[in-house]
């Protein structure tokens, strides 16, 4: 097929933008196919193609002239998009899923359509007042003040290192006050399971970790952070607590870290990119006691709230130590630094941003707080209902007993080989996505649980594939 040719009177340099015709048919095309994809119940779990495969199926699709929608849409239908596994399959169960409801993926369009700019007010008031509404009532479902706030980041990673950056930032202005030099090496104190994003935070910041040791159960308590606090002293930035770790779904001991703030002035960060959305459900609430004395904490929209990638909801106690830590100031920026408004990207480490809090907002307010609680319950019974089957099976063996979604488990007698051959063949077969993990040196399987639509006859099929 030829490439579509320009509208006739239409400046070949302007072709992108003019209305047109042939703009209305992309339109509508792209709008079709997305319609079809979100309306699908039975999209395929799909696989990865080889490199070879996508340069002599996709290569050469970037020219002079294009090769018009047409061919560039049916080209993503029938080769990108089924190369890329879909997150949102009810038995896909590694890493972490995403399960966006089909209200906040069809908002997701309009974000895009509105060319809405999410970095400030004096551009987005509506939207950045949206977001703020979500981000409010987070904080108060998490018990913290008021006027507690912040703003929708791309991901964990990068809301822990904001968090983070201001907690040195806040540290280091004390210090001065106080007439103290900087210690030698700040320092971060953390669960040794915590999420390789805290180390990789502290690298970016070139400053140290010290990683407690949990025993079996996986949980830091607060007896062993006081002898942290002690040894390090005001050299700490910032103690980090898991609100459900990605390995296992395990929750710090919250309350007992939090009660040293009694004894120690130190910055509580919960990281509870996957498991802190858990706290809105009375199933799992008590297990977070304490997080209502976080000075930050990070929850993942595009985990377990049912928001399409990519989406971390930031929240500091006191906002304007953030807003002092991350403003950026330019002259071209003096409209918005010199203003009294809420500007998002004065209370992270990024400037530019889109709205990514308007789908979770479009979906909290068309079906309700309820409705996430309840798909939230459902997950974490789910995990304990396939925990006691896998109990049941002598050929298997749980590694630990779940709090939250995660189920992690072995199969008797296998090696790293037996699971890499059992997971492929689940994938090839179209049947599962279960990559193999490992803990302490073993290599397990592991069910990460957070899609509404998974079912316990979905999880013992697989566990059935494993004798």
């Amino acid at each position: 097929m030829s490439p579509t040719p320009a509208a006739p009177g239409v400046d070949p340099a302007m072709r992108m933008h003019a209305i047109t015709d042939e703009t209305t048919q992309i339109v509508d095309m792209v709008l079709e196919y997305a319609r079809r994809r979100i309306l699908s119940d039975d999209t395929p779990l799909d696989k990865p193609f080889t490199p070879a495969e996508l340069r002599r199926l996709a290569g050469g699709s970037i020219s002079a002239e294009g090769m018009g929608a047409r061919r560039a849409l049916a080209l993503f239908e029938n080769v990108l998009a089924p190369s890329c596994i879909t997150t949102e399959h009810p038995r896909y169960l590694s890493f972490i899923p995403s399960a966006p409801s089909k209200a906040a993926t069809a908002f997701d369009l309009i974000v895009s359509a509105t060319a809405v700019y999410g970095g400030s007010w004096l551009e987005g008031s509506g939207a950045v007042f949206a977001e703020n509404e979500v981000l409010s009532w987070l904080a108060t479902e998490f018990g913290l003040p008021g006027d507690a706030g912040g703003v929708f980041v791309q991901g964990g990673t990068i809301g822990n290192l904001s968090a983070l950056v201001a907690a040195r930032d806040h540290a280091d202005r004390v210090r001065r006050a106080a007439g103290r030099p900087r210690p030698e090496r700040w320092v971060i104190i953390g669960s040794a399971e915590a999420h390789s994003s805290i180390k990789s935070a502290a690298k970016v910041m070139d400053v140290d970790v010290v990683a407690i040791p949990v025993g079996a159960s996986g949980v830091m308590h607060g007896d062993q952070v006081r002898e942290a606090l002690v040894e390090h002293g005001t050299a700490v930035i910032a103690v980090v607590a898991t609100g459900g770790s990605t390995n296992f779904g395990i929750v710090d001991d919250i309350s007992s870290i939090a009660a040293l703030k009694d004894e120690h002035d130190f910055w509580l960060h919960i990281d509870g990119a996957y498991g802190l959305a858990a706290a809105l459900s009375d199933v799992a609430r008590p297990r977070f006691a304490g997080i209502e004395r976080a000075d930050s904490l990070i929850v993942d929209p595009h985990k377990w709230l049912f928001t399409p990638f990519d989406s971390c909801a930031l929240i500091y106690r006191d906002p304007e130590i953030a807003r002092v830590a991350h403003t950026q100031h330019a002259e071209y920026l003096d409209a918005l630094t010199e203003s009294t408004e809420w500007n998002p990207s004065d209370y992270s480490v990024q400037l530019t941003r889109r709205a990514r809090g308007l789908p979770l907002w479009f979906s909290l307010a068309t079906f309700g707080a309820q409705a996430y609680r309840d798909a939230i319950a459902a997950s974490i019974e789910l995990a304990h209902a396939v925990a006691a089957e896998i109990e049941q099976r002598d050929y298997l063996a749980l590694v630990r007993e779940p709090q939250l979604s995660v189920v992690v488990f072995e199969r008797v007698g296998w090696q790293p080989g037996d699971y890499a051959h059992w997971s492929n063949r689940l994938l090839d077969e179209q049947h599962a996505f279960v990559v193999p993990s490992s803990h302490a040196g073993r290599t397990n399987a592991r069910f990460a649980i957070v899609n509404p639509r998974t079912t316990l006859d979905d999880l013992t099929g697989i566990l059935d594939s494993m004798q």
